[in-house]
């Protein structure tokens, strides 16, 4: 199972290829090192083993066509999405159309998320982490509690 946690800070090389930390590494299923990416909601990028990727895909892909905002959401959500594999060195390529998406340059934070990996430029995933513990206690009492 896999199952993503943690921040960690990485530096981009200049082709703009990321080496996945060993933590990360470790989580993706041994027989597969493809990887799928995509345009994030939020303007960061999101990183799925491919196995996690086809359950998001299954659900998207079986959407009714004939609705108008289904395939508005298929055609955006699908376009921005990728496939890469890790080198011999654990590195894959960010394709540079991604990278000026999530604006992120020579440094990058890989942010966990349970069956996935966020992709942030450092300044603007400051900008979407809760700073006021209160307010992430009522999120946890709110969605925790049900």
């Amino acid at each position: 199972m896999t199952f993503f946690t943690s921040e960690y800070e990485c530096k981009l090389d200049a082709k703009g290829r990321l080496v996945l930390p060993s933590r990360i590494k470790s989580q993706l299923p041994e027989d597969s090192q493809e990887l799928v990416i995509r345009r994030g909601f939020e303007q960061c990028l999101i990183i799925y083993p491919l196995v996690e990727f086809k359950k998001v895909f299954s659900k998207i892909s079986g959407l009714n066509e004939f609705n108008e905002e289904y395939r508005k959401l298929q055609r955006n959500f699908l376009s921005g999405v990728v496939s890469a594999e890790l080198d011999g060195n654990g590195r894959f390529l960010i394709p540079k159309n991604m990278l000026t998406y999530a604006q992120i340059d020579k440094e990058a934070i890989l942010v966990g998320t349970g069956s996935k990996v966020e992709v942030w430029n450092p300044a603007i995933y400051e900008k979407h982490i809760i700073q006021d513990p209160s307010e992430l206690s009522k999120l946890a009492e709110k969605y925790l509690n049900e």
